[in-house]
């Protein structure tokens, strides 16, 4: 677990599938996705969360506030498997109403210090659809600068990163 000044980040479980399709089947939430996510998706998802965990010690943590416990939405590392090699992304998915309110910095930035302290990584990622003005501003605020576009989900999306 992890923990902020206003946020804990902690393990996902088979049991967090419904406050993640308060995103998942929320069309705005997932604009730069593919597309929303049914239950059985949903579930999916969790499953390849927690094998993460099992294989590389490292996944996506549910946030939530720490003083109420609310649900506010996702963040953390996971492995990206590119032709010859596996980077480590920073990825983050906040349901609409926790917006604007810099939890997805904040998280983030939690998410940059585990990577580089704790997991000692060299180098950490986004990938951020091009059109994802908000996400690009989390990425930049956290010290993540743009390395160019890559190829991937059948588009092109932006490289961001950062080294320790």
């Amino acid at each position: 677990m992890i923990t902020t000044r206003r946020l804990r980040l902690r393990e996902m479980n088979m049991g967090d599938a419904d406050y993640l399709m308060e995103i998942f089947s929320d069309p705005i939430a997932m604009t730069h996705y593919p597309s929303t996510k049914d239950q059985d998706e949903t579930m999916k998802w969790i499953e390849w969360t927690l094998s993460n965990y099992r294989n590389y010690g490292i996944g996506l943590w549910i946030v939530e506030d720490k003083e109420s416990g609310e649900f506010l939405g996702q963040c953390g590392i996971v492995p990206q498997k590119f032709e010859d090699d596996v980077m480590m992304e920073i990825g983050y998915l906040f349901k609409r109403s926790a917006w604007g309110n810099g939890y997805a910095t904040e998280a983030a930035l939690a998410c940059k210090n585990y990577g580089f302290k704790e997991k000692n990584y060299a180098k950490l990622i986004s990938l951020i659809d091009l059109e994802n003005e908000p996400s690009i501003k989390v990425a930049e605020r956290i010290g993540m600068k743009c390395e160019g576009t890559v190829h991937r989900w059948g588009k092109d999306v932006y490289l961001y990163s950062c080294k320790r």
